[in-house]
């Protein structure tokens, strides 16, 4: 992935709030993968994007549930993958026809094996450890997408 936008979050909150200010951007239907090592903080970045979207409720990670929905002024579904063996599995978990019918955002943790099944037309959160806390670095894919970080970058004050 080629980052269009590259950032360090020095704390948890400093991911929440970039998460926070990209959920202000999204619209239903936007797709959002997020990927990174255990621990980087996908799901705190996902709590930020969920407060963004309005949800009241803050995400937390559905590694056992597989799937939360979060109602807010956006709706969110929140997806991990990190158990989930096989692309038949993923698809029965028919996250597509959930995010329609809630007229939703989704946001994947773990997508990395199953990117074929997500849209083409997607933002695309990569989080890394380093020195100073994590690298977060946050592309679109397709045009609506790259449009949608073009704005987060001219935008999000920590950039």
């Amino acid at each position: 992935m080629a980052p269009e936008m590259d950032i360090v979050a020095h704390t948890a909150q400093d991911t929440r709030e970039l998460g926070r200010a990209l959920g202000r951007l999204l619209k239903p239907g936007a797709v959002v993968s997020v990927e990174g090592p255990l621990g980087a903080g996908k799901t705190t970045f996902i709590d930020g994007l969920a407060r963004g979207l309005g949800c009241s409720l803050g995400a937390t990670s559905p590694s056992f549930a597989l799937v939360h929905v979060y109602p807010g002024r956006i709706p969110l579904v929140h997806a991990d993958l990190y158990r989930i063996q096989s692309p038949e599995e993923a698809e029965e978990l028919a996250l597509e026809e959930i995010q329609s019918e809630q007229e939703a955002v989704l946001a994947v943790e773990w997508a990395r094996g199953f990117v074929a099944l997500l849209p083409r037309e997607r933002v695309v959160v990569r989080i890394e450890f380093c020195d100073e806390g994590r690298k977060i670095a946050v592309a679109g894919e397709g045009p609506e997408a790259k449009q949608v970080v073009e704005k987060l970058r001219h935008d999000y004050p920590g950039v």
